[in-house]
């Protein structure tokens, strides 16, 4: 390959192979039975098959090529915060939630308003905000060093961070203020994460 790039009239350093750790295939945190010698496999379309694509993609990307993974198929498949892709998709379709009632209520414009974000002054806040100025340094990180597991990392850190934060406090308030405010940060957050998702392959699904 190395050859057949440079006889095209490139150098050699244009193409560059990265080794990935292998993959433990689990099922409810057991083995996977599988014997290259009597040919017994499971292949990545099987997975897909049976997991999703979104599922897939995600998990694998969770890892540095440098490490070894444990997939379990069963874990893919679960609708619930132990799912890590389900966990950052379900912010995306939450926020989504929360814009359709402010909609509901008669909200539907919602724009740069700076009383509104001066109103942003709640620890979680702060927090949400000083994670999502960190997403430009990442995605160049994960494209400079050839790493996509830290957009992955990335996501899951802001998607716990926003689960903290909703927990906590609500976005539609009492105050059309600090409702806007508030509005005004779960978009942003939506919008991370959508783009995030998006370099991954995965979907953004509006309502789960």
């Amino acid at each position: 390959m190395s050859a057949a790039i440079e006889a095209s009239g490139h150098t050699r350093d244009k193409f560059n192979v990265i080794l990935i750790q292998l993959v433990n295939l689990l099922r409810e945190g057991e083995p996977v039975s599988m014997s290259t010698r009597s040919g017994e496999f499971v292949t990545l379309r099987d997975v897909i098959s049976e997991v999703g694509s979104d599922a897939a993609r995600f998990i694998f990307l969770t890892r540095h090529y440098e490490s070894a993974l444990d997939f379990d198929l069963e874990l893919a498949k679960k609708k619930t915060n132990d799912n890590p892709v389900y966990y950052v998709q379900y912010v995306h379709a939450r926020i989504s939630s929360i814009v359709r009632k402010a909609q509901e209520r008669g909200i539907s414009e919602i724009v740069w308003n700076d009383a509104a974000i001066s109103g942003l002054n709640e620890p979680e806040e702060i927090q949400l905000i000083k994670i999502m100025a960190r997403y430009p340094e990442i995605v160049r990180c994960s494209a400079e060093y050839m790493e996509p597991h830290r957009i992955t990392y990335y996501l899951m850190n802001l998607a716990s961070a926003f689960h903290a934060y909703y927990n906590k406090h609500r976005v539609l308030t009492d105050e059309a203020e600090l409702t806007l405010g508030r509005l005004y940060l779960v978009l942003a957050i939506k919008k991370i994460i959508r783009n995030g998702l998006s370099l991954l392959g995965v979907s953004a699904p509006e309502k789960m």
